[in-house]
């Protein structure tokens, strides 16, 4: 045989429209012409083709398939066709092949790769249909066949050129991610155990740091040329970690300066580990770039399971999330992909969807935290304290949720609820006690309400809303927040403290504690940090905290729990200011000696000053004798519910006993 086949066309060319058929016969002419004629066209036709009898043997072929296939044609007569044009090599073409042969088909069409006499290949389209005149298709009756043969190398050279520029990406000529997801998805489509693989699949998925600041500095052009390079030293890595059985990994540039390396029936985390880890350490040598040497560091999320189960959409997700926690983590790192973190980031996503909502349905609550005076022991104010009792996750504490309002916006609606809810509060609780001296309430407020709200009208609005005295109103900023305002910030600082509404500095002394700004901001309030009260326990031990005490002690050290939200969390505290942390932090007699000086400056400035986490009396006997104004903390009432306080204010105590009886604290 002349004409051999190196095998059949991709799948894609055996699909239904490469094997078509039709309603009609597709006969080569409607009339018959005299042999000779009919003979003259044949031989001369310059499509190569050939006359197949019924039993499937080649009767005759023209001049034009003995060259394309590089032969003398009058050697193909009496061969078998399916042969010569490769019908046989798999079970849908052959079957399809006999029917038509039968009569039972109208035609069949294929693309098969030949090979010539002269050992070339080629690809060709192979047309296969009743002669006419030699019976109808589908009446059985089919006495010869039409073979032709069109060559289409060009055009399937032409195709693949177009669909290597589709699927590859110009600047770095590697895979892009239309190439990648279709790698990915047959990977994972495939059953293990028709190639011996492990079931297991891996991605590497890469993003270079700082990438834009190149960009942004030496142009774009040069930024191409850095992506060029470290597609270079991707593609080495890849070579040299080629596992045996499942070859180089595919590495892909999916966009941006983002790029993937893929490793089909990998043999675990190990693998994927290493493979980070070398490219890594292939990134570090600077890029010389002609008369320019630039340094990239990358950060990697790996991610390694069974391909069972598992969706592209969803493997690339937790390599995207994992890859954000690389960067989180600071950089120039890999980090393997965790679930249980993910179902943390899952929970923080659930929150973020329902924060909105929660604010319209109600399901926030204040708790309030007593402020003590240190002579005399009396109640000069409460801190609300948020709580958002979740459908689903139960009372959560304000770390839990505050960062993600900050993010979304939804911290200024939520500010304003808490503040005309603590405000309409301490206004009930004077109405309800006109013989007692009024209280303050302080609110906590973060930076971002004091950016993109109305601060100061929200304030008066309330206060009028309320007939609450400024006065009675304390609205607390944690230091990073406050130290270094300038602009809007300080206007509507001072604008607040001109309306008569007392300014506090939280968490003092752990900050920027920039002592400049103290004689320039409209600041009334300074509270310390319990950082520093806690080291005043190098001489007591705390005092044994009753069952009552350490249960909401154990509620406040729960995730969300604690002195003070970090900076720019603001508006609500997570707690308590004094969570029974005895030995939370090492005893340090210097504490005591920073806030005998603190309170010393602030009463020379003309300020107050709070101490948080006061915890045993011992501590508040000592924070008395250097001066503090008030205090705060499990020593006098952990948060409690509005009508608690309402109970302390209405009791005759006038010390710390007597508040922990207002609330309930033995």
């Amino acid at each position: 045989m002349n004409g051999t086949s190196e095998g059949p066309a991709p799948a894609t060319d055996l699909g239904p429209s490469v094997i078509t058929e039709r309603d009609e016969g597709l006969a080569p002419g409607t009339g018959r012409t005299g042999p000779p004629a009919y003979r003259s066209v044949f031989t001369t036709a310059p499509l190569a083709m050939a006359v197949v009898d019924a039993e499937g043997l080649v009767v005759s072929a023209n001049d034009s398939l003995g060259t394309l296939l590089g032969t003398d044609p009058a050697a193909l007569a009496g061969g078998v066709a399916a042969d010569l044009v490769d019908l046989a090599s798999d079970a849908g073409t052959w079957h399809a092949y006999r029917e038509v042969l039968r009569g039972h088909r109208p035609r069949l069409r294929c693309t098969r790769r030949l090979k010539r006499a002269d050992g070339h290949s080629l690809w060709a389209q192979v047309t296969v249909e009743p002669l006419a005149g030699s019976g109808e298709p589908g009446d059985g009756d089919c006495e010869g066949l039409l073979l032709s043969v069109a060559d289409v190398s060009a055009r399937r050279e032409l195709q693949a050129r177009l669909r290597h520029l589709q699927m590859h990406d110009p600047v770095t000529r590697l895979p892009n991610r239309a190439l990648f997801f279709e790698r990915l998805t047959a990977a994972l489509e495939a059953e293990p155990h028709e190639h011996g693989g492990t079931g297991r699949i891996g991605v590497c998925y890469l993003d270079l740091d700082g990438f834009k600041a190149v960009n942004d500095t030496h142009g774009h052009r040069v930024g191409d040329r850095l992506l060029a390079a470290v597609a270079e030293r991707l593609t080495r890595c890849a070579e040299e970690a080629a596992h045996a059985r499942s070859g180089a990994p595919l590495v892909a540039r999916l966009g941006g300066d983002e790029f993937a390396l893929l490793v089909e029936d990998s043999t675990g985390t190990d693998q994927l580990a290493d493979l980070a880890g070398a490219v890594l350490a292939a990134l570090q040598p600077p890029f010389e770039l002609s008369d320019r040497r630039l340094s990239v560091t990358a950060s990697v999320g790996v991610v390694e399971r069974h391909t069972a189960g598992t969706t592209p959409t969803a493997l690339m997700q937790a390599a995207d999330t994992t890859l954000y926690w690389a960067k989180a983590d600071g950089r120039a790192r890999w980090t393997l992909f965790d679930p249980e973190r993910n179902a943390s980031r899952m929970t923080r996503q659930a929150l973020a969807a329902t924060l909105r909502p929660a604010i319209e349905r109600g399901e926030f609550a204040l708790e309030y935290q007593p402020l003590v005076g240190m002579e005399d022991g009396r109640v000069r104010g409460v801190e609300a304290l948020i709580r958002w009792n979740h459908p689903q996750f139960g009372v959560l504490a304000p770390n839990r949720f505050i960062a993600l309002a900050e993010e979304d916006g939804s911290i200024v609606p939520l500010g304003r609820w808490i503040l005309r809810t603590a405000c309409h509060q301490a206004r009930r609780w004077q109405l309800a006690h006109p013989d007692e001296s009024p209280i303050f309430v302080s609110v906590n407020v973060a930076v971002r309400q004091v950016w993109d709200s109305d601060l100061v009208a929200d304030v008066a609005h309330t206060l009028e809303e309320t007939g609450l005295e400024p006065r009675l109103l304390q609205l607390e900023l944690t230091e990073s927040a406050v130290m270094g305002s300038a602009g809007r910030p300080l206007q509507v600082l001072q604008a607040l403290s001109d309306m008569g509404v007392r300014i506090a500095i939280d968490d003092f002394g752990t900050g920027y504690s920039n002592l400049a700004y103290l004689s320039r901001l409209p600041v009334s309030v300074l509270k310390l940090d319990g950082a520093f009260v806690r080291g005043f326990q190098y001489e007591a031990v705390p005092e044994a905290v009753p069952d009552a005490v350490s249960e909401a002690v154990s509620d406040a050290a729960a995730p969300g729990a604690g002195a003070s939200q970090a900076a720019g969390t603001g508006v609500a505290r997570a707690g308590a200011a004094g969570t029974g942390s005895a030995g939370a932090g090492a005893a340090n007699p210097a504490d005591e000696v920073i806030v005998e000086a603190m309170v010393q400056l602030a009463h020379r400035l003309g300020l107050t000053v709070t101490a948080e986490c006061v915890e045993t009396s011992d501590q508040a006997t000592r924070l008395r004798r250097i001066g503090c104004d008030t205090g705060q903390g499990w020593l006098y009432s952990r948060p409690v519910a509005p009508d608690r306080i309402s109970a302390l204010l209405g009791s005759a105590g006038a010390g710390p006993a007597g508040v922990q009886a207002g609330v309930g604290n033995p």
